[in-house]
């Protein structure tokens, strides 16, 4: 559908064309092509040709909101200060926030092209034909005095003394050798903050071998003083010694499950909508402690969805080994079929509802039916969908226990988009060699430091968005580059940014967004 829209900028109106569609369900700007202020266009009808020559579209909030945090933070003097004397007109610092503004916005594109094509060369000044050579001068001394150095920057912009949380990341990368048949999964161990979940330190690990979680942890510690952060799986690694948030196995603590709903107390209807809990007491690794038992009805849902996908895959598994069984096509003797249906049921809840049964003795003569029990059904709805036990020796609020259990999901769900299957070094081949790991590493630390950041921010003015959520939200600011020709004179250039949903123009106020400032000119931190 095409509109025309008038902007205000600077106290005139401009007008353009705008087309939109719908793009995953959702409207969107597909297009737009600027036609002038009133003045221009009623020229243009007279035959004034005085309309630009070029124009061009290109996403804009991502990119400015995350150069704001960046300079909120004196990223580039922070990192420069850190890495000390250099005799590169372009600093480390600079190099270093280039990496992370690309990954934190665009860590599907390619670098040089986001580059030519994006906004970011109106904000920093760099020389990407040495960038990643640069890169390569970071040592494992600069990059711990790097996170030192940031992480500071991070905790004099929260103002607190932030409590701290030692958080597992399983799942951060799979890495390829120079053997293009062989790949390392890594893992990731991070210092975070209670508020936010914002990355302070960090350790990588090979997942072959992995150090257990209570190993990891003690590691972590030798850098802050911090609460462990644990899941269900867990939970059995640790002594329980320490400062601890952690999950516990639901099937250990059935007298919890069948607690009612009554029981239960909304936690925070405005951060957490739908979550009630129980605040308790139960024995947990022979001592009682303070356990609280959570409901979340998105969690139920989304539970609840998943199981009737597994139970409606059994059910038509059952139905094709029952139709076998009456054709002749599968003649096993009542042993084999009944561990064909243990396999269909294993390792599923659906085991617990479904009731097969078997006539017949002699192959080919074997029959299967089954029926689903209702009430089992309800039972699981009832007592474990929706729900975890969560355990902690410290005296907080329910809610930020909760937040702090939650740190892992947020980071998980970052890191699962900031590594995701396009992000690659530079061509021809990036060789996954330990100290390349390192960087790559330090980079998408960082860059999850500064959206995390940024998601904090978000949050406490009221828009409880995920970092994927927030960054989309602002890519959708965009900005119309229009070039008229020239009169003699340079060509002429005029910006108009897109217009903004109302959560987008909150976003753009909340990191105080401008148009094209000027470029960033780092000073040179002295010779080596």
């Amino acid at each position: 559908m095409a509109s025309v829209i008038g902007k205000k900028v600077g106290g005139r109106t401009y007008y353009y064309l705008v087309t939109s569609a719908r793009v995953d369900g959702e409207p969107r700007v597909v297009s737009q092509r600027y036609l002038g202020t009133a003045e221009e266009i009623g020229r243009a009808m007279d035959g004034d040709v005085s309309a630009p020559g070029e124009a061009r579209h290109r996403t804009f909030g991502d990119v400015a909101a995350v150069w704001a945090t960046l300079r909120r933070l004196e990223f580039v003097r922070r990192v420069d200060e850190a890495v000390g004397a250099q005799r590169a007109e372009t600093t480390l610092g600079s190099h270093l926030a280039l990496a992370v503004l690309h990954r934190a916005t665009a860590p599907d594109t390619d670098l040089a092209s986001w580059w030519e094509d994006g906004v970011a060369r109106e904000f920093l000044k760099a020389d990407l034909a040495n960038h990643w050579r640069a890169l390569q001068r970071l040592t494992p001394e600069r990059i711990t005095r790097i996170e030192t150095a940031v992480a500071d920057a991070v905790l004099s912009v929260l103002g607190t003394g932030d409590a701290a949380l030692a958080v597992d990341v399983p799942q951060f990368a799979t890495f390829t050798t120079a053997d293009p048949c062989h790949c390392e999964l890594a893992g990731l161990g991070l210092v975070v903050t209670k508020d936010g979940a914002i990355p302070l330190a960090s350790h990588v690990y090979p997942r072959a071998g992995a150090p257990p979680f209570a190993a990891l942890a003690e590691e972590l510690r030798s850098l802050y003083p911090v609460t462990l952060v644990f899941t269900a799986g867990q939970a059995a690694q640790l002594d329980l010694g320490r400062h601890f948030v952690g999950a516990l196995p639901l099937s250990e603590h059935p007298e919890l499950l069948a607690k009612p709903a009554s029981a239960r107390k909304p936690v925070d209807p405005e951060r957490f909508a739908g979550l009630t809990a129980l605040d308790t007491r139960a024995v947990v690794a022979g001592v009682r402690r303070r356990v609280i038992l959570t409901h979340s009805d998105t969690l139920h849902n989304a539970q609840g969805r998943a199981f009737g996908e597994e139970l409606g895959t059994a059910a038509r598994e059952l139905a094709g080994l029952d139709a076998a069984l009456a054709s002749g096509t599968y003649r096993g003797d009542r042993g084999q079929v009944n561990a064909e249906i243990a396999r269909i049921t294993r390792g599923r809840r659906v085991e617990r509802v479904l009731s097969p049964a078997l006539t017949g003795t002699r192959p080919g003569e074997i029959r299967l039916t089954w029926k689903v029990d209702d009430a089992a059904v309800s039972r699981l709805h009832d007592e474990f969908f929706g729900k975890q036990v969560l355990v902690t020796d410290h005296d907080w609020p329910v809610s930020e226990v909760v937040t702090a259990y939650r740190a892992r999901t947020h980071l998980d769900s970052t890191f699962r988009w900031l590594t995701g299957p396009a992000v690659a070094g530079p061509a021809p081949r990036w060789d996954w060699t330990p100290h390349r790991i390192a960087v790559h590493t330090l980079v998408t630390v960082l860059a999850s430091t500064v959206t995390h950041l940024m998601r904090r921010e978000a949050d406490r003015a009221g828009m409880n968005l995920s970092v994927r959520e927030l960054m989309d939200s602002l890519a959708g600011i965009g900005e119309t580059v229009l070039r008229y020709p020239s009169t003699g004179g340079r060509p002429r250039t005029r910006r108009l940014l897109t217009e903004r949903s109302p959560e987008q123009q909150a976003l753009f106020d909340l990191f105080a967004l401008t148009q094209t400032p000027p470029h960033h000119h780092p000073q040179r931190t002295g010779s080596a």
